[in-house]
């Protein structure tokens, strides 16, 4: 038999390391139907306990993202309504799920949070199909309403003046502008996690919103009632930005995934690696500013067990092989062996 070379080793072991991590890959993306499976949590808009919880996201998490359709998303609104279906559905430790998109659909880094409220047209009318995609709201819409490009018109296309809106899950129904408590009478209580002064309410209000078109309201669980969707939604909403403005309500092509299984503390690993340095598309990493203290406790604690358990098993397999029959058996013929070899 011949003796491999050690770059022969070296090399079968890069291939099974890189072959291993393939196969995890895939597993994943089989399971999730998303690629890629995994996303790295940067910020800490959505933290529940400033020392990191496990079951909420905390920055230096890694985040399945499931692939999930826009119609199954559930909005806080619904999973905090006793009447609909989906009453009593958390996810990452508050009602509704939480879901990865893109700002407008532009480039830049995914935000990933919580689905507050979802927004659909109820009365409609037919727009001016005469005008170009490029033309205002008023050309598109000469009889009134607000033009949006990606809901279905009555008479089956795509395109449509909406007159009045509803939000499912809450009290409001074909209303033109929307408003809403969530001070758990009208709608389910969010707390805004603030004290109340300026007379501004300590939960979640929508006031006179009239959106830009359909889609779904978010909000991170740490931002304190400042929706992503600024303050023309909730007073006082700064809002998430791209390179085309504040983000408007979420539509489906924008949707990258919904948040599912939490693997806390290892993402703080690439967070390290990129440290604070511009991304690609021109976003500033904030690099592990925003990781829990804790999480590189349990982190430094992960990779020692990683190294040593292989060690500690070794030890053990080998004192069960060792007091197995068969080792004694082996033992008593090698010493018959020696005994005949001296005769």
């Amino acid at each position: 038999m011949t003796q491999s070379s050690p770059a022969g080793n070296l090399l079968r072991e890069i291939l099974l390391a890189g072959a291993m991590i393939g196969i995890l890959v895939l597993g994943l993306w089989a399971h999730t139907g998303s690629m890629p499976p995994l996303v790295v949590v940067e910020s800490s808009s959505m933290i529940h306990d400033i020392d990191g919880e496990v079951g909420s996201i905390d920055a230096g998490d890694l985040i399945l993202v499931k692939d999930s359709s826009f119609e199954s998303i559930v909005t806080f609104a619904e999973a905090s309504d006793s009447t609909d279906t989906s009453y009593g559905y958390d996810m990452h430790g508050m009602a509704g799920d939480v879901i990865i998109y893109q700002k407008n659909g532009d480039a830049g880094t995914p935000i990933i949070h919580r689905a507050i409220l979802r927004v659909e047209p109820s009365q409609t009318l037919t727009p001016d199909r005469t005008v170009t995609e490029e033309d205002n709201n008023t050309m598109h819409c000469p009889n009134g309403g607000t033009w949006d490009s990606n809901s279905m018109d009555q008479d089956g296309d795509l395109g449509t003046c909406v007159l009045t809106w509803n939000v499912p899950g809450t009290n409001v129904s074909d209303q033109e502008k929307i408003t809403i408590h969530f001070d758990g009478v009208n709608a389910g209580y969010y707390d805004c996690k603030r004290m109340a002064h300026a007379n501004v309410e300590p939960f979640l209000v929508v006031w006179d919103w009239q959106p830009k078109h359909a889609g779904i309201m978010t909000l991170g669980d740490n931002n304190q009632c400042s929706v992503d969707q600024g303050g023309l939604v909730v007073n006082g909403s700064s809002g998430v930005h791209s390179e085309s403005g504040v983000a408007g309500p979420v539509r489906s092509e924008w949707l990258i995934g919904v948040a599912g299984g939490e693997i806390p503390w290892l993402g703080s690993v690439k967070l390290m690696v990129s440290g604070t340095e511009p991304t690609a598309n021109g976003d500033i990493s904030p690099g592990t500013k925003f990781v829990p203290e804790s999480s590189f406790y349990y982190l430094v604690t992960i990779i020692g067990g990683i190294l040593l358990i292989p060690l500690v098993l070794e030890r053990v397999l080998k004192k069960v092989m060792e007091s197995s029959p068969e080792a004694y058996q082996i033992k008593l013929e090698q010493e018959l062996f020696d005994h005949s070899s001296e005769e």
